[in-house]
């Protein structure tokens, strides 16, 4: 399996929601974006928006806090991967994820995160704009991965 790599590039979003349509459906059945495992951050101030989903942390403060093994590094994927039934809903990698990637279904009672869709990741596939794109994660795409990641570091410390 080629590892792959989910870019976000927000200079290309418009904030349609097609992304957070289609992961609610893929995952749960229904159009509804609250339930989503990507989120777009609207900005009205410059109009500015930037899709936000798991982004895959090298070292996950999400894992570092699961107690239950609900969550772990599947190197195969390359991903942070969840495991639903071992999750009891204690909420304690949605408040480590520093971005806030991770959200609470409050119908499962359990945490909701990006699994990439099993290597066919719906945001992508349904961006009408390109803003999302799943690529070869080479030296390359994981550098550009990096410091759009280090920049939404920098963002929130300033916020904060």
């Amino acid at each position: 399996m080629v590892k792959r790599v989910l870019m976000v590039y927000p200079e290309k979003c418009t904030g349609c929601g097609s992304c957070e349509l289609a992961c609610s459906f893929t995952h749960e059945g229904e159009f509804r974006p609250s339930v989503s495992r990507i989120g777009v951050f609207r900005f009205d101030e410059g109009g500015s928006n930037v899709p936000m989903t798991c982004f895959q942390c090298e070292e996950p403060a999400c894992l570092k806090v699961c107690k239950t093994g609900a969550l772990w590094r599947d190197e195969e994927k390359d991903i942070v991967a969840f495991n639903e039934s071992k999750c009891i809903g204690c909420r304690m990698c949605v408040m480590a994820c520093p971005f806030g990637n991770i959200s609470y279904n409050r119908t499962a009672k359990k945490a909701s995160k990006c699994d990439q869709c099993d290597g066919l990741p719906q945001c992508v596939e349904f961006c009408p704009n390109k803003a999302l794109d799943y690529l070869p994660a080479d030296t390359e795409n994981w550098n550009k991965k990096r410091a759009f990641t280090d920049k939404m570091r920098r963002a929130l410390a300033e916020v904060k």
